[in-house]
């Protein structure tokens, strides 16, 4: 359920720069998703199907591209990317300490909009 506050949020920023530029019709939004993210993309474009409706950006499809889980080394600074959630207190691959902070995974951003 909490696909529906995060696309809300999404359709205003879209329709805002729609706005500004003079848009006729959104199109396609890519969006950037971390995979740490518990946004689900079914989900995601129902709600954004419900919210956008007799908006410019109705019928408008989101193209979700997952950014990976990227990790920082506090001991060595090394930055290196886990493949799941469970993996984030794996040793650092080039010192071995496991001391790091999450440096993506967790994020969702618009990278980009297809208008006419």
């Amino acid at each position: 359920m909490h696909e529906l506050p995060v696309t809300e949020s999404i359709l205003k920023i879209v329709l805002a720069h729609a706005e500004k530029n003079d848009v006729r019709r959104v199109m396609t939004i890519g969006l950037q998703v971390g995979r740490l993210s518990d946004l689900e993309d079914e989900w995601m474009q129902r709600y954004f199907d419900y919210v956008s409706r007799g908006t410019l950006a109705e019928g408008a499809k989101l193209q979700i591209e997952r950014t990976p889980i990227r990790l920082e080394c506090n001991a060595c600074a090394k930055i290196y990317n886990v493949d799941a959630a469970n993996q984030i207190d794996i040793p650092c691959p080039n010192c071995g300490k496991k001391d790091a902070k999450l440096i993506s995974g967790r994020e969702y951003f618009i990278k980009n909009m297809e208008v006419m």
